[in-house]
């Protein structure tokens, strides 16, 4: 007795759970990109003193929503 097996269908779960994985790489690419790009600016803010924040029209209390701006926009 021989066995009947339909690829199609299993390649077409395959193709969508490759596509789906490969997009949640991208997502995870990106979203440590941005977490990168916050740390960055809030470090460099931070390292400031606060007579060069203050030409820069800048506050620390500000420091952390200006990183977030950077990163992720408003």
């Amino acid at each position: 007795m021989a066995l009947a097996v339909n690829n199609t269908a299993d390649s077409g779960f395959a193709a969508n759970l490759l596509a789906r994985f490969g997009a949640y790489l991208m997502e995870a690419s990106d979203r440590a990109a941005r977490r990168q790009v916050y740390r960055q600016t809030y470090n460099e803010l931070a390292a400031l003193s606060q007579r060069d924040l203050a030409d820069l029209g800048i506050s620390r209390g500000q420091i952390g929503s200006i990183s977030y701006e950077a990163a992720y926009g408003k």
